[in-house]
């Protein structure tokens, strides 16, 4: 249906999925098997429901896996807040984070609309 790879809200989450596993290869190993892999799952999930949703035959369709990637976003503020909350990143690298997170969801909500019209 679309060519996900010229959405640069696709770009900037592959770009924020390498952030993201920068940031969590600094957590401390026991969250190796706890908020480390939930927060590269949910980062990666925003980037796969949009190539996902881009395969699907309707534009319905599209949009439903748009508000999978927007749930996705919103579950990696969410591991950002623990993250800080445990002092396992800088009061610094989690403003970074969570703007890019919050303009990564802004794009996927501004998407959503248009795909919807």
């Amino acid at each position: 249906m679309h060519d996900f790879r010229k959405l640069e809200v696709y770009r900037r989450g592959l770009r924020f999925t390498r952030t993201v596993r920068r940031l969590t290869s600094k957590f401390p190993k026991e969250e190796m098997f706890v908020l480390t892999p939930q927060y590269r799952k949910a980062a990666d999930s925003i980037v796969l429901n949009i190539a996902e949703g881009a395969g699907c035959g309707s534009k319905k369709e599209f949009s439903k896996f748009l508000g999978y990637s927007i749930r996705s976003g919103y579950e990696c503020g969410g591991c950002a807040d623990i993250a800080a909350t445990h002092n396992y990143i800088d009061p610094k690298e989690y403003q970074a984070v969570i703007k890019e997170t919050n303009e990564i969801v802004s794009m996927l909500i501004g998407l959503q609309r248009t795909v919807r019209q």
